[in-house]
C-alpha cells in the first residue's frame, strides 16, 4: 500500500470526517434525525478519518491521482 494522499488533502478529509462523524450525534443540522442520513454520515465520516490516518484512497489508486510528495 503506497502512499496517495498529501499532507493538505490529509487535514480536509480529517475535519471532514469529524464533523461527519459528530454531526448526527449533536443532531446539527436536523437533516440527521432520520436514521438513514445519521447512518451514512456516520459510514462516510469513518471512510474519510480512516483514509487520512492511513495515507491511502484507493478510489486515487484506480483513477492514478497521486496528491504525495516524495
Amino acid at each position: 500500500m503506497t502512499a496517495n494522499l498529501g499532507n493538505f488533502d490529509r487535514v480536509v478529509r480529517a475535519m471532514l470526517g469529524l464533523i461527519l462523524l459528530v454531526a448526527p450525534l449533536l443532531n446539527k443540522p436536523a437533516i440527521w434525525s432520520n436514521g438513514t442520513f445519521a447512518f451514512a454520515s456516520m459510514a462516510i465520516g469513518i471512510i474519510l478519518l480512516g483514509t487520512s490516518l492511513f495515507r491511502f484512497c484507493p478510489l486515487y489508486r484506480l483513477i492514478g491521482i497521486s496528491t504525495c510528495r516524495f
